[in-house]
């Protein structure tokens, strides 16, 4: 169970997070009790889930960042997703009873977590405390938030060709950003594991990219042509 000293120090990130929303700080501290939630440390490159086992708890990156990822038996990588400070993973799998992973979760950096039992949220609580149902109202908006998270990746990678995936992934986080100048959360490898791309393809194409004017960059910076 976590403690308090720790909830305290991570309060600020924990009070912000969607899950917990239309809740004081008061009421996170007695819900956490509820879903017997604990602080786990994994280190860089450290597995948190592992493809083939099964979860009751999720998990809410509380520093560091997290990979979710697949891989085959050759150790290739696709890079699913990569959640940072305030963001969820394992919810799905933990929402399904048995259901086994067909993802592994690896922490990218040094990374801490908050973990929570999903199993006891989704069942009666014994304290039949009043935020409980809200729990539940706001678990449904995070796994909501997942699958459009996942369709977004769909939608890039469906495209047929590297530039046109490249162009779809680079567009979507210009409207994140709100601006044509933006970072994205990921180095060169990691982008091509995230677009299903082959590196060598995928840097010759930027280079081409960069020729015709469509776009600037500089390692994880991106400015895209408005023309």
């Amino acid at each position: 169970m976590v403690n308090r000293k720790e909830i305290e120090n991570n309060m600020n990130i924990i009070s912000k997070c969607s899950f917990f929303s239309g809740m004081d700080k008061g009421e996170i501290q007695a819900v956490l009790g509820c879903v017997g939630a604990y602080i786990i440390q994994a280190d860089k490159g450290k597995y948190i889930f592992r493809a083939g086992d099964s979860t009751e708890v999720m998990g809410m990156v509380l520093t560091g960042s997290i990979f979710i990822i697949q891989e085959d038996v050759w150790g290739h990588r696709n890079i699913m997703a990569k959640c940072q400070p305030g963001e969820f993973f394992g919810e799905i799998y933990a929402a399904s009873p048995g259901s086994i992973l067909n993802i592994s979760v690896i922490a990218e950096a040094d990374t801490t977590v908050l973990m929570m039992n999903v199993k006891r949220l989704l069942s009666s609580c014994s304290s039949a405390c009043d935020y409980h149902q809200r729990l539940i109202r706001n678990l449904v908006g995070v796994l909501a938030n997942k699958v459009m998270t996942f369709n977004e990746k769909i939608t890039h990678i469906s495209r047929r060709s590297t530039r046109e995936k490249l162009l779809s992934f680079l567009s979507s986080e210009a409207q994140r950003a709100g601006s044509l100048s933006f970072d994205i959360p990921f180095n060169r490898q990691e982008l091509a594991d995230y677009l299903c791309v082959e590196r060598a393809a995928m840097t010759v194409e930027l280079s081409r990219l960069q020729k015709e004017g469509i776009l600037e960059t500089n390692r994880n910076h991106f400015v895209l042509s408005a023309q």
